[in-house]
């Protein structure tokens, strides 16, 4: 492949191509009603967008007579050079999958930028066993068991504010954990093995749970008129209803006092959490800044 043939291309078409890329390496497979239905083309041109990337890129997919899709290819070397921001962005939210180029901001801004990102590799493989739904082996380094090997279950990504875990059953444990994406090295896809029915991600009660958290302005700060306005209260409250396994994680990052006398002192703590019960039975409620459980209150 050279930059001469993708030059040669319209930017309407390398957007196509970019987003067979991203199907590929990071959902697993991609099929012709998979560009119809996300670009609006006709059949005939997404059949030559599939023919334009295996010509390109002859070692990046494989057509899978059995499944009547394109899939992973074992050669596979990316021809686009996406970010990982943009590569989070298309995965969970939907956007950001036209092909990645320099493009000047409309207005100035800065973005305060993570302190690592995830490799891309290891990440593809966790999202095409997340979209497949089939277990991954892995080498994962922890604080606490330092490296192991383990076969994990993942079915959802959580981001935390500062790293990408991955939300799976973990068999060495026999329960559901976060696993850092960062912490994760050589996955392999085990895709001869059987999820078991109680590995699987509506099994997870601190996933499944919807705890209903209620913020107020920090009563030992000042002006609470101007908190309301920085969070959108209605009332002076703001209710957010989160996943239990998400929730210390998001108390975390908002630096919400969390503890039940409103105790935390500091110009960071702009919110209390009026209802701390409501974390009774979360796991990572621990997370949540000065928070005690009922027996230690």
């Amino acid at each position: 492949m050279s930059d001469e043939q993708l030059d040669d291309l319209t930017q309407p078409q390398r957007d196509r191509l970019a987003f067979v890329e991203l199907r590929v390496r990071f959902i697993g497979d991609i099929r012709r009603q998979d560009l119809v239905s996300r670009f609006g083309i006709q059949s005939a041109a997404a059949t030559r967008d599939l023919a334009i990337y295996k010509e390109l890129a002859p070692g990046n997919i494989d057509y899978d007579t059995k499944a009547k899709c394109y899939v992973l290819g074992e050669d596979f070397k990316p021809l686009f050079d996406f970010p990982p921001e943009r590569v989070l962005s298309w995965l969970t939210q939907g956007f950001g999958d036209g092909e990645p180029s320099q493009l000047k901001a409309w207005v100035a801004s800065e973005i305060p930028s993570r302190l690592t990102h995830p490799d891309l590799d290891v990440l593809a493989c966790v999202t095409r066993a997340i979209h497949q739904e089939c277990p991954i082996r892995v080498e994962y380094h922890s604080i606490s068991s330092g490296q192991t090997e383990r076969q994990i279950v993942p079915f959802a990504l959580i981001d935390n504010g500062l790293r990408w875990h991955v939300r799976a059953f973990d068999r060495r444990s026999q329960e559901f954990r976060d696993f850092v994406i960062t912490r994760i090295k050589g996955p392999v896809l085990l895709r001869d093995e059987e999820v078991q029915a109680h590995e699987r991600g509506d099994q997870d009660i601190q996933w499944t749970r919807i705890v209903e958290l209620e913020l107020i302005p920090h009563p030992d700060q000042p002006r609470s008129e101007v908190t309301e306005m920085d969070y959108g209260m209605r009332d002076g409250v703001l209710r957010m209803k989160l996943r239990a396994a998400t929730a210390g994680y998001i108390l975390r990052k908002w630096s919400v006092d969390s503890s039940p006398d409103h105790s935390l002192r500091g110009p960071e703590y702009r919110l209390w959490l009026k209802n701390p019960l409501a974390l009774y039975g979360v796991r990572n409620a621990v997370l949540a800044p000065g928070y005690r459980s009922p027996d230690q209150a």
